[in-house]
């Protein structure tokens, strides 16, 4: 059997320090024409995808709950419109001397007009609906049972088809489905991770098959399990970095994509949705992840492997 060339010189003057270019002799690998490379890039560019786009739900949720916490609506329901005008006037008497209310503006009849447009049309249709009178409420801290009960008993007296509810209500099933894509964001993440290593485990079981012979005179020159893993690890952290590039890149490209179609919205409640300084650190950083359980996997897998063949 012909040694590698790194073997040959050792059997002379002892087992050369497996390291560096003697490392990439021992077990050398073709950068970018295996698969490592290109399945840990997909692999990476999906987790940024999936990471953002959680990231994004976590922020759009914190935004909406954090505009909405102290937002009110009073609706006031009566037939007779010069009845309902006294009595919104009422309603905002009130409200502007309860303690615990920062603001209030009234809802004009033209912006409620305009809301049943698009279904009613223009015109009669419009006007024969009898539309309640609508009291948008800001409290300076963040609405509770009891200060809306308190409200709503306070209106109660002087007006009695009165309603109070929370603006956050409304948006309930809204963040229950928001939380549930975050947590599907989750999960994607760890079955990409899990899916790396795997990929990564297969590739350095294979290529530890097809360098068994090497991996054996070696370790009966007296190479130690640790140097011949820090061989694997070396070539494995290698792949992980092009990978990781690669796989930042474009998904840092569809992060970008994605967001100008969400931008395009003019939505205030999708702008909310916006990364900040920590989240695009956090998707920085999912290169370096990848390459640390690369790197753990390797190693675990050709310990385990040379343990074996003791």
């Amino acid at each position: 059997m012909k040694l590698p060339p790194l073997i040959g010189r050792s059997l002379n003057r002892g087992l050369a320090p497996l390291g560096g270019e003697n490392a990439a002799s021992l077990i050398p690998r073709a950068r970018l024409t295996g698969p490592v490379p290109w399945v840990l890039a997909i692999m990476i560019a999906l987790t940024v995808l999936a990471t953002a786009g959680g990231l994004a739900l976590s922020n759009l949720a914190n935004s909406a709950r954090s505009d909405l916490s102290g937002a009110l609506t009073v609706q006031i329901v009566e037939a007779d419109q010069e009845l309902l005008a006294q009595q919104s006037e009422a309603a905002q008497r009130i409200l502007t001397d309860n303690p615990a209310v920062q603001s209030l503006r009234a809802v004009p009849q033209a912006e409620l007009d305009a809301l049943l447009e698009p279904w009613l049309g223009t015109g009669n249709a419009v006007d024969s609906v009898p539309m309640p009178a609508l009291i948008d409420v800001q409290l300076r801290d963040a609405a509770d049972a009891q200060q809306i009960d308190q409200l709503q008993a306070a209106l109660a007296e002087q007006i009695p088809n009165v309603r109070v509810d929370a603006q956050s209500d409304w948006l309930r099933p809204v963040y229950s489905a928001l939380s549930a894509l975050q947590y599907l964001a989750a999960v994607l993440v760890i079955l990409l991770a899990a899916t790396s290593a795997a990929a990564v485990w297969l590739a350095v079981r294979s290529s530890f098959a097809a360098h068994r012979e090497t991996i054996e005179i070696v370790h009966l020159l007296g190479g130690k399990d640790d140097q011949i893993a820090r061989i694997f690890q070396r070539s494995v952290a290698i792949d992980a970095l092009i990978g990781g590039i690669i796989g930042l890149l474009a998904g840092l490209l569809g992060v970008m994509l994605i967001g100008s179609r969400f931008a395009g919205l003019d939505s205030g409640m999708v702008a909310g949705g916006g990364l900040g300084v920590l989240d695009w650190v956090a998707i920085a950083a999912i290169p370096f992840a990848a390459i640390l359980i690369a790197m753990l996997t390797a190693r675990l897998n050709v310990m385990a492997a040379l343990r074996r063949m003791i």
